[in-house]
């Protein structure tokens, strides 16, 4: 018995010898040593350590909490968890020490502290990993910064500008839409501010750090819709990228989705996009995996979508899916009491565009200007802003100045056309109505019927037939 006490009595000795031999050996080749108590305050540190971080004498630090003194160690968290950091990189001012940490334990396995070694002062025996992983860093920090710049939404509610009752209302359901994760169907017509509207939804919502994205659904060939909206697998046909293609509910993932002109969406499409509103989950083009999809979306549109499904031309289903939250933004001619504040602020955007200085508007301006019907909405207004700035360098804007590119005042061209018709026939006056406000809409945009149709919220084509239909075609319009 008492040869065996004396042989474990033996081993604990060469174990004891062993620790303070280590001990002295790492403090020996290591560039600093410190350790710290339970309560991560520092009890003793090497005079190497106190060189090292140039801190003055040891009286300086002794008793100090650590982070004190290095404010980037991590001894609190080794003292916390019990569990050793082998092998860390520590940042001390500009400089980097390349460090260990390990928990100090008593016989009855309770932490009491923890010690630390500086390793290399420099990090040049690490370098080229060290300098690896800056280089990944900066990149990362990089890309993350232009993501963020091209994919989080441009604008606010503080953008959204008007005071009016109607626009009062149309920013009050938004932000109540920003507060829930709904999908948002914004209705109005073509230049209203929809797409800044779902800008602000976005930015104020819970989804404000991830990407949002926009699709012009009208704007994208019909065979390509699907393509664009849920991406293509690698060799999903001829031609098609080996590596595939994301769409852009993959890259909306986390964020939202702005489906622009959604009554424009082929029926084929519209299945699959009810499918992902359903079960939110979706397959690229030529793919039998599934993805799941976690996306918000907002649908926008011009069009009359009740009116699209009663011609089968829009899903029933999908409507009602879309139909959640439905916010309407009323046309510039329902809300021209926020046409001056809306001018101000198009005024400084143009200005700031053409390093200018911002002009004013006159209270006869603004008369004529509130006078006018806006058929093309905020971008009609801005275009008009434009192109009266291009014409006159006065810093005041009045009403001759508008007088040039502004259509005479049509308040009720509907009421006009009726009352020149003596025996009510309809036909004759719906006629007229729509002859008068194309002639207005063309010479609005000095004969440019692209345009023109924009402004009047009809395809081209559509434009012309109307002026066939109506007899303008020999009008000198280009």
């Amino acid at each position: 018995m008492g040869r065996q006490l004396d042989s474990e009595a033996g081993r604990k000795a060469v174990h004891d010898r062993a620790v303070r031999s280590l001990f002295a050996m790492f403090e020996e080749m290591c560039e600093g040593a410190l350790a710290v108590d339970e309560k991560s305050r520092i009890v003793w540190i090497n005079q190497k350590y106190l060189a090292l971080l140039n801190v003055g004498e040891n009286d300086y630090v002794i008793g100090r909490d650590v982070e004190d003194v290095i404010p980037h160690s991590m001894m609190r968290e080794v003292v916390a968890t019990g569990r050793p950091i082998l092998l860390d990189i520590m940042q001390f001012g500009d400089r980097w020490f390349v460090v260990t940490r390990l928990p100090v334990i008593d016989d009855a396995g309770v932490v009491t502290g923890a010690i630390g070694f500086v390793l290399y002062d420099r990090v040049d025996y690490l370098k080229p990993i060290v300098d690896r992983f800056a280089k990944l860093q900066d990149e990362l920090a990089s890309a993350r910064r232009q993501l963020a710049g091209h994919r989080r939404a441009k604008y606010s509610f503080s953008q959204f500008i008007g005071s009016s009752p109607a626009i009062m209302e149309v920013k009050r359901l938004a932000r109540r839409a920003a507060q829930v994760d709904t999908t948002v169907l914004l209705i109005g017509e073509t230049g209203t501010g929809k797409e800044l509207l779902a800008h602000s939804i976005h930015e104020t919502s819970h989804r404000a750090s991830r990407p949002f994205i926009g699709i012009n659904v009208a704007a994208i060939p019909e065979t390509l819709v699907e393509a664009e909206l849920f991406g293509v697998a690698p060799g999903a046909y001829t031609g098609a990228d080996k590596k595939g293609r994301d769409g852009k509910f993959k890259i909306a993932e986390g964020g939202t989705l702005l489906l622009d002109e959604v009554g424009d969406m082929p029926l084929l499409v519209q299945a699959k996009l009810l499918r992902v509103l359903q079960e939110q989950e979706f397959e690229p083009l030529g793919s039998n995996k599934l993805i799941k999809a976690d996306v918000r979306i907002i649908a926008a549109t011009s069009r009359d979508l009740k009116k699209l499904v009663e011609a089968e031309k829009f899903r029933a289903d999908l409507y009602f899916r879309l139909n959640v939250l439905q916010i309407r933004v009323p046309p510039l001619a329902e809300r021209l009491s926020d046409i001056e504040a809306l001018s101000e602020a198009l005024l400084e955007q143009i200005a700031l565009r053409n390093n200018e200085t911002p002009r004013d508007i006159s209270a006869d301006a603004l008369e004529a200007m509130m006078a006018y019907n806006w058929p093309g909405n905020i971008r009609e207004l801005r275009n008009v802003l434009e192109r009266t700035c291009m014409e006159t360098e006065r810093s005041v804007l009045t009403a001759n100045d508008f007088a040039r590119v502004l259509p005479r005042p049509q308040p009720n061209v509907a009421h006009d056309a009726l009352a020149a018709c003596p025996d009510g026939a309809l036909p004759d006056a719906v006629s007229r109505t729509e002859r008068e406000s194309i002639s207005a809409a063309l010479k609005t945009t000095a004969g440019n019927k692209a345009e023109a149709a924009r402004l009047l919220g009809i395809s081209r084509s559509k434009l012309y037939q109307r002026l066939s239909s109506l007899g303008l075609v020999s009008k000198n319009h280009t």
